[in-house]
């Protein structure tokens, strides 16, 4: 029976699944969430709440404190001297600040005290900025200016500089305190933090995570000179290796062993970002299968054929763990919009569904750029959304017309905004809350051309971690867990109609104009 686990350290929680590769079950769960299980840290959300400037930090402390507990849980659902293989995943993008104590600190851990006790003097910034920060705006713009402007940054890693992403982060504290950032003798990331906790050495940084730093070349996969340059003195001295996502980091230390009965010489898989991690979960890594996650932001990821980058700097490429590339772009306006509209006609979402399929694709013309706020693809602030066609629909008195408007308008933005990924999409799987509605699934799959199916992963972060584990470390056949773990709910596939199809075509031209 392989057994394998996965841990996901998201932004309000940690959880750990357990999986079973050959028989293709879930052994265990286990989850803790930050505000309700660790009062004591006052982050009721995940992060400390307050922050001025745009900061938004978190305590890696409490990390470390569910990582225990989250273990200690999932101690009461298996035996942990079963598990051979382990991996991980972090939320992306942040930050975690160590000074020279760390080494031997981490390489002695004492089984009978805790991880906080232990490492909080190795701690030479007491908080860890996340990816909700948005204080580095004038950072991004001295890394972009040094290197040479947006394209330059894009080119090089990915994106262009991004004021959540982590090199911005490092920046500004290199300019606010620099005595602490002097006496920093190492920076992880969220990712490789937990994972060198476990191993009890410093872990690398995986390609799929370095490549939201604003750091990492994914052109080499190796950090780039003239961004580390562009940030921070000596950067490169402070930052572990970079390695590709299938490395095993080390064999898992002492103190988990005999704490909690981990067998000795359990091999670690290089942690990775949480978006790399579900998309394998989702099995989703292979050229041709994109997923759209339909949240309070709506977002597009998916495996690339082959490296690329936006030219307009919206979308991110980060390394795949499966190899290659793979993308991610956000739309901020997501879930929200649809609601607002469906709020100002005092609808119900079954009421909204019936207006979708009384509706004609393409909408008579109708269209709704549907921004009713800040948006990043593109990036624009708009206060109400921009709509052409007949009176009655711009003066917001045809309900029906507007809410079809509202989501064509979200799926062909996204389609235009994607179309420099050059992705060729064999199936979309169509994940999240209003993944369920069969009248925007009809949509999205009208507009990109393909079937949509409704993925039945839940823990896709944590589930890719044990896929990745077993895959790496036992050799176990990728395609084969992606058949027993990561299957679309059977009945509710969508497939597109072609004339619906036209009618988007034709539309297409029109909604970039507007």
């Amino acid at each position: 029976m392989p057994l394998t686990l996965g841990i996901d350290a998201s932004t309000q929680s940690c959880s750990a699944i357990v999986i079973d590769s050959d028989a293709g079950n879930i052994v265990a769960e286990a989850s803790v969430n930050f505000g309700a299980d660790l009062p004591q840290y006052n982050a009721p959300s995940g992060f400390i709440p307050g922050g001025k400037d745009g900061e938004v930090h978190s305590d890696p402390l409490m990390w470390l404190e569910a990582l225990e507990l989250c273990i200690i849980r999932l101690k009461e659902e298996v035996d942990l001297s079963q598990i051979d293989a382990i991996s991980g995943a972090g939320q992306q993008h942040g930050t975690v600040y160590l000074n020279a104590s760390w080494p031997n600190t981490l390489s002695s851990l004492n089984s009978s005290s805790t991880l906080a006790a232990q490492l909080k003097q190795c701690l030479s910034r007491k908080t860890s900025p996340i990816w909700m920060d948005t204080s580095t705006g004038t950072e991004c713009q001295e890394i972009t200016e040094s290197v040479g402007g947006d394209e330059s940054v894009c080119q090089k890693s990915g994106s262009i500089a991004i004021e959540r992403f982590s090199g911005p982060q490092i920046r500004r504290f290199f300019k606010t305190e620099p005595e602490a950032y002097e006496k920093t003798h190492r920076i992880h990331m969220v990712s490789s933090f937990l994972c060198s906790v476990l191993i009890g050495a410093d872990a690398p940084i995986d390609h799929g995570d370095g490549a939201g730093m604003n750091l990492l070349n994914i052109n080499t996969w190796e950090w780039d000179l003239d961004l580390l340059k562009a940030t921070a003195s000596d950067l490169s001295e402070k930052l572990p290796p970079v390695r590709a996502s299938d490395t095993i980091a080390g064999k898992i230390s002492d103190y988990f062993c005999k704490k909690y009965s981990f067998k000795q010489g359990t091999p670690v898989v290089t942690f990775t970002g949480d978006n790399p991690s579900s998309l394998v979960g989702m099995g989703a890594s292979s050229a041709g299968k994109v997923v759209i996650s339909l949240g309070t932001s709506d977002t597009f990821f998916a495996a690339m054929p082959e490296t690329a980058t936006d030219p307009r700097g919206y979308g991110h490429v980060f390394g795949n763990p499966s190899g290659g590339c793979m993308t991610l772009q956000c739309f901020l306006n997501g879930s929200l919009a649809r609601e607002k509209v469906k709020d100002h006609f005092n609808m119900d979402w079954d009421t909204f569904t019936t207006a979708l399929s009384e509706t004609p694709a393409g909408n008579d013309g109708n269209q709704m750029v549907p921004f009713f706020g800040p948006e990043i693809s593109p990036r624009v602030t708009m206060e109400k959304p921009l709509l052409r066609g007949t009176e009655s629909f711009t003066q917001w008195q045809d309900a029906n017309a507007a809410i079809r408007a509202c989501v064509e308008g979200q799926f062909l933005n996204m389609r235009e905004r994607t179309a420099w990924m050059k992705l060729q999409p064999s199936v979309v799987f169509l994940t999240g809350g209003a993944s369920q509605n069969d009248e925007i699934a009809k949509i999205v799959a009208n507009v990109f051309k393909v079937q949509v199916q409704r993925l039945s992963v839940s823990g896709s972060v944590a589930l890719g971690a044990a896929m990745r584990a077993a895959v790496t470390a036992n050799g176990t056949s990728l395609n084969d867990l992606e058949s027993k773990f990561s299957q679309p709910e059977s009945g509710k596939t969508i497939q597109f109609d072609p004339a619906s199809a036209q009618a988007y075509d034709g539309n297409q031209s029109l909604f970039a104009e507007l």
